[in-house]
């Protein structure tokens, strides 16, 4: 169940992670709110699993942590930049 529950906190956050990483980014991007959705889950999943590798942290210390949040918008930043560089053209 644990399992399930990281998911969910994942794609959660995800969804804030994808509106901040816009928000943060300066320019204009013509992205959907899904195209926005799925750009902040993955990263999400990227930078937030990512930083919880490195920090040491697991699920039993609680779903949304610091390394998680700051994870997910990094994550999200990274995967805008690709978005504006390589496939927005």
């Amino acid at each position: 169940m644990g399992f399930l529950w990281f998911i969910i906190s994942m794609a959660i956050l995800g969804l804030i992670a994808g509106a901040l990483a816009r928000l943060i980014m300066p320019g204009k991007d013509p992205m959907t709110l899904g195209q926005t959705a799925i750009l902040g889950i993955v990263g999400s999943f990227v930078g937030g699993f990512l930083l919880r590798v490195i920090f040491g942290t697991d699920s039993n210390d609680g779903l949304i942590q610091t390394s998680s949040l700051i994870g997910s918008v990094l994550g999200a930043l990274v995967l805008l930049f690709i978005w504006r560089k390589f496939i927005k053209k």
